[in-house]
């Protein structure tokens, strides 16, 4: 699995390089909290529609033990997607850091 350090993903937000950030996650959970410029993602015929086989695509989820990232990683790479990146750290690692947030509230995951 391609890996993107959290240190990296917010340089490139910070650069505004051009990729497709994925949360990988139900439309609830996006609502609540994600990484901003984050488009939400909670179904493969979605990623068909919304992504090109070549975008550069970092997807992420909740974190820690959350499946929904890596089941979306390797369904984008197995159809296909050739540049994909997954931020396993995902929006718990991501506040943790103190990193902003959009939504309406702050994501805990149980």
């Amino acid at each position: 699995m391609n890996l993107i350090s959290r240190e990296e993903l917010k340089a490139k937000l910070d650069r505004g390089d051009d990729f497709k950030l994925v949360m990988a996650m139900g439309e609830w959970a996006f609502k609540m909290a994600h990484i901003p410029g984050s488009i939400n993602i909670s179904n493969m015929d979605q990623a068909e529609r919304l992504l090109a086989l070549d975008d550069e695509i970092v997807i992420y989820c909740a974190g820690g033990s959350c499946p929904a990232s890596p089941a979306a990683y390797h369904y984008l790479v197995s159809h296909g997607f050739t540049n994909v990146r997954r931020y396993a750290g995902g929006i718990t690692d991501w506040q943790e850091a103190g990193y902003p947030v959009e939504g309406d509230e702050e994501f805990n995951e149980s």
